[in-house]
């Protein structure tokens, strides 16, 4: 695992946007390339804790999307489907300064970040998508099904709490047990716990584990991608390799200037011993002038 450098170490941010609280981490300074960062489902900021310190040149902003990690719960009457986070995403931007900028996510907050630069690709320079970049189509015919689903996560969930653990190691040993490496499960376990009666438990709004009432169909995904018009790479996990080829296939025509990689690992290979190569991979492609330079 590469150590971070203690230069780069994190610094906290927070904000206030559409009324709600969001917190956030840095890596470098003002002055510096902007990158936006947005991490996985139920994962935080601190997921990009290995990887934000070895992009070189640039202050890197990992937000905690709403919901998890120190940022605030929506509303009882909201829902958090993929979209959702976009308005405060683009306030956390504004309050930054930032009119053009780098982005990177991973997991859903890749399949976010590939919606942003769709909706805003003025605003992109390049986009680093992390072994995942768009949801999997819903067919038209399953829309009630999908709605009913939802309905019924969101009167289940309301009174549903978060699991309780009798210390943070126990917490910790959770996300070891489903596959992650000691020091990552450790970063993001401790930024998503808080004390309770018992000993500790997720920060995480449990409303994250429903269904969303609306996902895209086949149209909506081509639009999408057709509209990355900024040199984009996608790197995917190795251990993965039929979803892998099934993924390139269904994404590779309809995106302009597209680089892609495998690296060794599983889903959280930018957490794990290969984050590297994963770093180096990133500077490259951000400081070459065509994506395709890595193909």
């Amino acid at each position: 695992m590469v150590v971070a450098d203690e230069q780069r170490a994190a610094v906290p941010l927070r904000w206030q946007v559409n009324g709600l609280e969001l917190a956030g981490l840095c890596w470098g300074q003002a002055g510096d390339k902007p990158l936006l960062a947005l991490h996985g489902w139920l994962d935080n900021a601190a997921s990009f804790a290995f990887l934000a310190p070895l992009l070189t040149g640039y202050q890197v902003v990992a937000l905690d999307l709403t919901g998890h990690g120190r940022s605030a719960w929506r509303s009882a009457d909201a829902s958090y489907q993929i979209w959702d986070d976009l308005p405060e995403i683009l306030g956390v931007l504004d309050a930054l300064g930032w009119d053009r900028f780098d982005l990177i996510g991973h997991s859903r907050g890749a399949i976010i970040s590939t919606l942003l630069a769709s909706a805003f690709p003025e605003r992109i320079r390049h986009l680093v998508l992390l072994d995942a970049i768009v949801p999997g189509a819903v067919a038209d015919e399953d829309f009630p099904q999908q709605l009913r689903s939802s309905l019924l996560d969101k009167q289940r969930l309301r009174t549903t709490g978060n699991r309780v653990f009798p210390s943070i190691e126990d917490a910790v040993a959770s996300r070891v047990e489903r596959g992650l490496p000691l020091p990552a499960a450790r970063v993001l376990v401790e930024r998503n716990l808080t004390e309770c009666p018992g000993g500790v438990t997720w920060t995480t709004d449990p409303r994250l584990r429903g269904a969303s009432a609306v996902k895209m169909g086949e149209a909506h995904i081509r639009a999408v991608l057709g509209r990355l018009d900024m040199p984009t790479l996608l790197l995917l996990a190795a251990d993965a390799s039929a979803r892998t080829q099934h993924l390139l296939e269904h994404v590779q025509p309809y995106i302009a200037d597209l680089a892609t990689d495998s690296v060794e690992g599983g889903h959280h290979f930018h957490m794990e011993a290969n984050v590297g190569k994963v770093g180096k991979t990133v500077n490259d492609f951000m400081s070459s002038a065509k994506a395709s330079a890595l193909t």
